[in-house]
This record gives C-alpha cells, sequence and structure tokens, in this order.
C-alpha cells in the first residue's frame, strides 16, 4: 500500500511539473492533477469490481457448482457476491483518497461519501447474506415447526438501525457511541413507534417455543374473520388465506391475546370428527310387533342383534308370566332403538369411518327431545380429513339416513309449510 501511494504520489508530481512546464498557474495545474488522479482512482476501482465480478466470481460459482452440498448454493448465491464485489471499488477509493495527491482538492468529502457506501452496502451484503441463511433454514425439516421469519426481521431492524447510527455519524463527524447514548433519550418515543414491532417479536417468540401455530396451519379466528391456512408468519402481521380464496391479516400480538381455534391436531390425528343430529318425530315412535320384526331381520346388518335381543326379551317375559297384549310391564323392542342399532352397525362397517378398533369414539345416542322432536346424534370420525371430502362422507351418511328412516315407521320432524296446510283443507273438505 505504502509503495501504492508513493508511485501515486511521484506520478502527481510528475503532472503538476508537466503542466507548470506548459506555462499554467500553481493552481490550475494542482486541480487538474488532482482530477486525472480522481479518473485514475476511478478507473482503478472499476476495474478491480469488473476483475471481482466477472472473473472471480464465475471461478467461485464453478466451484460451488461442482460440489455436491446445496448450502454452499444458497450461501454463494449470486445477489450476495454481487453485493460483496460492490465493496471492493470503495476500499480501493478510499486508500486511494487519503493520499496527498488528492487531498488538497477532494480528500475530505470523497473519505466520508466513501465510507457511507461501504456502511450501505455493508447493509445490503448482511441483508443478503441473512436471506440466504433463511432459504437454507427453510430446506431443513425443522422450519416447518419453528419459522423464523420474524426473528430474521427483527436481526435486520437492529441491523439497519446501527447501520442508520454509524452514517450519521459518518456525516455528523461524531463518535457513533455518542449517538448511542442519546438514544436513551428517545427510549419512550423509540416505544411507542415500535410497539407493535416490539409487542409481535414477543409475540412471535411464545408462538413459536410454545408451538401454537406456524405456517401450514387450519386456524379460525372468528373476531377477525379468519378461517383457513396460515400462509406466513411475520414480525408484525400473519397471513391467512381463507377457504374462499380471500387473504386475512391478522396482528401477530393478536394470537396471544385473543383466542383461535388450531385444527392441527385433527388434521394430525388421522380422524374430524362428526357430530351431527337428526330429530325424529315423537309421534313416530312406537313399540314393535311380530311383522316389524320380520321385516327388520330382512335387513343384514341388524338381523342377527333383532334375534339375540327378541330370545333375550322373550325369556325375561316368559320368566315374569307377562302377557304380550301388556305393554306397560313386559319388555318390547322400539322402532326408534331398532333404528339407533342399525346406524351404529352402518357405521362401524362404513369403511370411510373409524371404527370402535381404530380407538375413535364411535355414538349413536339420543339427546335432550325438545319441541322439534327427539334428536339422535352420529358421533363418529371420518378417515378423511380435507373440507371437500369430509364433508362428501358426511353429506353421504345422512343421504343414507334419511333414506332409511321410513324402513323403520319413522318421521323426520319437521315445521308445516305451505302444503301442509293445503293438504290438510283439502282432506277436510
Amino acid at each position: 500500500m505504502i509503495k501504492s501511494m508513493t508511485m501515486n504520489f511521484d506520478f502527481g508530481l510528475i503532472l503538476k511539473e508537466w503542466f507548470l512546464s506548459l506555462g499554467l498557474s500553481e493552481n490550475l495545474a494542482s486541480v487538474l492533477k488532482s482530477t486525472i488522479i480522481i479518473l485514475q482512482t476511478g478507473l482503478l476501482a472499476y476495474a478491480a469490481y469488473w476483475i471481482t465480478n466477472r472473473i472471480l466470481f464465475r471461478v467461485i460459482q464453478n466451484l460451488v457448482k461442482r460440489t455436491k452440498y446445496q448450502w454452499d448454493d444458497i450461501i454463494f448465491h449470486p445477489r450476495v457476491f454481487k453485493r460483496i464485489a460492490q465493496i471492493i471499488p470503495a476500499i480501493i477509493i478510499l486508500v486511494l483518497s487519503k493520499a496527498e495527491n488528492i487531498q488538497e482538492f477532494s480528500a475530505p468529502w470523497i473519505y466520508k461519501a466513501v465510507h457511507i457506501y461501504m456502511i450501505f452496502i455493508g447493509l445490503l451484503v448482511l441483508d443478503a447474506l441473512i436471506n440466504s441463511l433463511q432459504i437454507l433454514y427453510q430446506t431443513l425439516p425443522i422450519s416447518k415447526e419453528h419459522p423464523i421469519k420474524g426473528y430474521i426481521q427483527s436481526i435486520k431492524i437492529i441491523i439497519y438501525a446501527v447501520g442508520i447510527i454509524f452514517i450519521l455519524s459518518v456525516i455528523l463527524g461524531k463518535s457513533p457511541s455518542i449517538l448511542f447514548a442519546s438514544l436513551g433519550a428517545l427510549a419512550t418515543v423509540l416505544l411507542l413507534v415500535f410497539k407493535d414491532t416490539i409487542l409481535g417479536f414477543v409475540s412471535g417468540i411464545q408462538l413459536s417455543a410454545n408451538q401454537m401455530v406456524k405456517p401450514g396451519d387450519w386456524i379460525t379466528m372468528p373476531s377477525k374473520n379468519a378461517d383457513g391456512t396460515v400462509l406466513e408468519i411475520s414480525l408484525n402481521t400473519v397471513k391467512v388465506q381463507n377457504f374462499d380464496k380471500t387473504i386475512v391479516t391478522i396482528p401477530t400480538y393478536a394470537l396471544m391475546s385473543e383466542s383461535f381455534q388450531n385444527w392441527k391436531g385433527m388434521e394430525e390425528s388421522g380422524g374430524r370428527r362428526i357430530a351431527r343430529s337428526i330429530f325424529i318425530d315423537l309421534k313416530s315412535v312406537k313399540f314393535c310387533n311380530a311383522e316389524m320384526l320380520d321385516k327388520f331381520k330382512k335387513i343384514r346388518l341388524i338381523r342377527e342383534y333383532i334375534e339375540e335381543k327378541q330370545a333375550d326379551i322373550d325369556k325375561h317375559n316368559l320368566e315374569l308370566g307377562l302377557e304380550l297384549t301388556d305393554l306397560a310391564n313386559r319388555r318390547s323392542l322400539t322402532n326408534v332403538g331398532v333404528f339407533r342399532k342399525y346406524i351404529e352397525l352402518y357405521l362401524e362397517s362404513h369403511p370411510k369411518i373409524h371404527n370402535l378398533e381404530s380407538n375413535y369414539t364411535l355414538l349413536v345416542r339420543h339427546l335432550q327431545p325438545t319441541e322439534n322432536g327427539l334428536p339422535i346424534q352420529i358421533y363418529a370420525f371420518s378417515r378423511k380429513q380435507e373440507w371437500a371430502a369430509y364433508e362428501q362422507i358426511q353429506a353421504d351418511i345422512f343421504d343414507h339416513i334419511f333414506a332409511i328412516l321410513s324402513e323403520f315407521e319413522l318421521r323426520v320432524f319437521q315445521n308445516p309449510t305451505g302444503d301442509d296446510f293445503k293438504n290438510l283443507l283439502s282432506s277436510s273438505v
């Protein structure tokens, strides 16, 4: 470096003496000398950038492509290396700007400009390197469970804040430590300005540490009109794509301060709950007579149940000496009870419903009767969790139940419509 500066210094003296020999004034000779040296410095800086970007970069790129590892392809991405190459000319200009040849003309403002440029390019290099590290992290399986985009954004904010302070210190000509010390007085203002950012950062840590939500999860949050898949968790916002393809943006801290439902457990369990009721008209509930039982025995699913249950009931009634007409004291099957058992066995044999052997709950139960009839609830778990497939399975099951209901001489409760009143009036006339 010293030899370079000495050669540069000798070259400047030769130029100045040559201009003086041409009869130019002292000041004009100095200005022309400094101008030529500045142009020379610019050409050297550009040559260094060209060599680094066109030759050295291609050599490194070819070496990286030959390796079997993926991480070096990401770290040595063109956008990272090209920004690094932009620092080289700045270093050359900074070194040569200290030479006595041009200090008298332009060194002070060049020195500041180059320092600011180097800080700015340094920030861009760090930004590109952090982005590359984030891409590298996303290739790991752990990234699906622990997204780090919020942390990345926090680190970038800190880096850019420090970079701005260093740029201000160069412009003002003061030590960065003085500017850092002055930030204490602005702490209250900074807390107000970056309130959402601070809350988002803390919430992001809690969400990630507790594995409450991650990209790809299906969440519902009625207060924010969110019902869909999480696309992205950033420092300040969480993007959710609803099933109608709209995108809802939720503040990150809202996921900590408000309740939401995460369907991840259902998706990972391998089953999705079906909990729906049909309302039976109470006037259609009755005891089964012999003709009804003979008809029910023709239904393959409940034939064995009817035979075993009827044998047990007949034995009980025979032991007590109860007559067939003594309905108040004797045990009898009801059409709604047989129907309930039929649904249970139907669900047990359904290929798209988890049976009891799968350790999933399967119930067909009565709920509290209401003015709308007797609710019979189907409580089971489908083998498919996807929305469309789940709804198809559920619809197929209830299509069959509504269609088969009349075979058990049962009716679904339904509020009377205009046609019902019309038919009633017609029959009365």
